[in-house]
């Protein structure tokens, strides 16, 4: 049986019961005032009872619901459930959105949400960072009034935005972003924001490498292939001497490539291996051999001074560190004029570490180049580097070098006096003499 049919016939009985009531008591007339005092009995009860779903309607979402029997008992049961359901969707909805929160943090990407009307409602920590936003001033704003670029503008201002935007910032100078709209729930849209900065740089440094390399190795390829021709088409007619010195400067042209060749290597090798096996290295030795090679480079022209006051030894990979400090001298001998000074130094830093150095009394550089100076291929004088036979990747090979062991290179210089190149090591990288032992 059903509670509403209970209810039915529970209030059929109290009338009936009145009615006789009434009839026993005082005939007709009783007998309507009783039924009447009933009915006004029930709908009391009706509404008593309603304004206790009233009142618990208005509690806190987990109030005991109150006790009732009949059709206002399952009433009161029916919206329990519904409202414990309610609770429960809510519940999971919250956590799927801080999920979706938690997720959206992580993410490498900037992150905006905004609504119909291009409002942000949320942002990521990414999104702060790469927009330079701040929640507590922005939440609530339109997108537009903080990217005001027109490219942006016209982008976000098509109703289904489709692909992606470059965009070159001017809310932070020298930043490029790329932006991406997708639709999302209800109206809103998701804006996906990536700074490319960093990866425009690197193309843009991957096709300047390109073209430098084809650049520097197509120059001796000319000047060989027009000697070889020259020779080929002269031989027979052509003094020996003329032909042997045309065959020297071909065979200059291509040691040149050779060299280049050799630097990219190490390059690549230094940029793309793992860090090298290391052993203590006996640095007198080292040293010795840097000096003998400066000195056979410079042919007499140059005094070519050693100065050891440092430590015996040094933690490293040899090969990786006598070519470093082999670049440094060699390219002190290109660039200081006859007559001038070389100093070739290793000493103990004031933090316990070491410092290799190279002074010399050359040209020196200007202070606008220095920053630049350990790029590939970036050159000073474009001319008498070519001259003298550098690559423009030695500085680059000393950089990674020294990266690699925890090394960093200072350099100072003034034009027309000369420069100083100094490489200083870490205390870890010192290690005790062992040359007894």
């Amino acid at each position: 049986m059903t509670p509403a049919l209970v209810d039915l016939i529970r209030a059929a009985l109290w009338l009936v019961s009145a009615t006789a009531f009434g009839w026993m008591l005082d005939g007709t007339y009783g007998a309507l005032v009783a039924v009447l005092i009933a009915a006004s009995y029930l709908v009391a009860r009706h509404l008593w009872q309603l304004t206790q779903l009233i009142r618990w309607a208005r509690q806190p979402l987990g109030t005991e619901t109150p006790s009732a029997g009949g059709l206002w008992g399952e009433a009161y049961a029916a919206l329990h459930r519904r409202a414990r359901s309610a609770a429960e969707q809510r519940e999971e909805l919250g956590k799927l959105l801080d999920r979706f929160r938690q997720a959206a943090e992580v993410m490498p990407e900037g992150v905006v949400i905004l609504d119909g009307h291009r409002n942000i409602e949320w942002m990521n920590g990414r999104a702060e960072v790469i927009l330079n936003l701040q929640p507590s001033r922005d939440l609530g704003s339109p997108i537009t009034y903080l990217l005001r670029e027109p490219e942006f503008l016209a982008y976000i201002g098509h109703s289904n935005p489709t692909g992606s935007l470059v965009l070159r910032s001017a809310r932070s100078a020298g930043q490029t972003l790329q932006i991406q709209s997708v639709p999302f729930a209800a109206g809103r849209s998701l804006l996906l924001v990536r700074d490319i900065t960093q990866l425009q740089k690197l193309e843009t440094m991957r096709r300047d490498f390109v073209a430098n390399v084809s650049h520097e190795l197509r120059t001796p390829l000319t000047v060989v292939a027009g000697f070889l021709e020259t020779t080929a088409e002269g031989l027979t007619d052509l003094p020996q001497e003329e032909v042997r010195q045309y065959l020297d400067m071909a065979g200059d042209q291509a040691k040149r490539m050779q060299r280049l060749i050799e630097d990219l290597l190490t390059l690549s090798t230094l940029e793309t291996d793992a860090p090298p096996s290391e052993e203590s290295i006996a640095m007198p030795d080292l040293l010795a051999e840097i000096r003998d090679e400066a000195a056979a480079l410079s042919a007499g022209r140059h005094e070519v001074v050693l100065e050891n006051a440092g430590p015996p030894r040094l933690s490293g990979n040899y090969k990786e560190l006598r070519s470093a400090f082999g670049n440094l001298a060699s390219n002190a001998v290109r660039y200081t004029p006859a007559g001038g000074r070389i100093v070739i130094g290793w000493r103990n830093a004031p933090d316990g570490g070491a410092a290799f150095s190279v002074t010399d009394t050359g040209l020196g550089i200007d202070a606008r180049d220095l920053p630049r100076l350990t790029e590939r291929f970036y050159r000073v004088d474009r001319g008498r580097s070519r001259e003298t036979g550098g690559t423009g990747l030695g500085l680059a090979i000393v950089k990674h070098v020294l990266e690699r062991h925890q090394a960093k290179l200072d350099i100072a210089s003034t034009p027309g006096e000369g420069s100083t190149f100094t490489a200083t090591f870490p205390e870890r990288r010192v290690t005790p003499d062992q040359a007894g032992s």
